[in-house]
């Protein structure tokens, strides 16, 4: 298959939505982002790399990054991890407090923000620096040594994260947090502040195309972790709006606010498209757009 060209085609039908939705004004840093920018790229398994527009762009990788902290704590913990967060969707705003109460303290799943800090606080625990050996992996996995961490957006993610504070503490009254809250937080804010492009995201995300096998060939994950990862991916990764993606695209996906959407084609390849202007569901209307167009040309999905 011609993935340059398919990009290229992709790359032509979103224009009309290019600048459509808003960008995540509730984070200063990211306000100023012009929401006509758009990249994409696809990296296979086997390493090629292609990619249309603004594809080697750095961007805020924002929630994004919750998928490689999952599967660093799920592959250093097992099960374990399941004992604190669970695997269902929402159907809420991923920064919800009225779901915790009910739940008495355990997250709905991994990808919401209460359920991103409990993933957070496992990784301190395991590693002791669970910023740094996010760092650390998404380097190894992109290829790209200078990926890191934006210091004004993890200041203005700290300054204004005053709702992901207030999950904090109330899992920590539940007894959900196992390092200090303030700790936790500082580490999230970092986390969630790593600037990658397109082309960074998308090697990045390759393990789970391969199963679990990282770049190197070394093993990330077993089989069935990888399954676990790329299911929760599927019906949890785009927040409320994981149903509509699901019909859409059809693929595992996981968006961040700052208007990147990865995706996953198991045996084949992985995704990243960035564009920032976001729907009411914090996702990126063009990236929507992107891979719709993309599983619709190429015939690619789960399914």
């Amino acid at each position: 298959m011609d993935y340059q060209a398919v990009l290229h085609d992709v790359w032509d039908a979103v224009r009309p939505v290019l600048g459509q939705g808003r960008v995540a004004t509730y984070i200063p840093a990211l306000a100023a982002v012009d929401p006509r920018r758009f990249g994409m790229a696809l990296a296979t398994v086997d390493g090629d790399v292609y990619g249309v527009g603004d594809w080697r762009e750095p961007f805020s990788i924002q929630s994004i990054s919750k998928v490689f902290t999952l599967a660093m704590a799920l592959s250093r913990d097992g099960d374990a991890v399941w004992r604190r967060v669970g695997k269902e969707p929402s159907g809420n705003p991923f920064n919800s407090l009225v779901q915790l109460e009910y739940e008495h303290g355990i997250p709905r799943n991994p990808f919401i923000n209460a359920g991103a800090l409990v993933i957070t606080d496992r990784l301190q625990q395991l590693t002791g620096d669970a910023r740094g050996t996010l760092r650390d992996f998404l380097r190894a996995e992109s290829g790209n040594p200078s990926v890191d961490f934006d210091p004004v957006i993890a200041a203005s993610e700290a300054e204004h994260g005053h709702r992901n504070r207030a999950l904090a503490h109330f899992m920590a009254s539940y007894g959900n947090m196992e390092s200090p809250v303030s700790e936790v937080l500082e580490h999230y804010f970092w986390q969630c502040s790593l600037a990658m492009s397109c082309a960074d995201l998308a090697r990045a995300c390759g393990f789970l195309a391969r199963h679990g096998e990282r770049a190197d060939g070394a093993r990330l994950l077993t089989r069935s972790q990888a399954k676990q990862v790329n299911a929760v991916m599927l019906t949890c990764g785009t927040y409320d709006a994981a149903g509509e993606f699901a019909y859409r695209v059809g693929l595992p996906g996981k968006s961040g606010v700052g208007g990147g959407i990865i995706a996953v084609i198991p045996n084949r390849c992985g995704l990243c498209v960035w564009s920032p202007g976001l729907d009411a569901q914090g996702n990126s209307v063009a990236g929507m757009e992107a891979l719709d167009q993309f599983t619709t040309l190429t015939g690619l999905s789960i399914f």
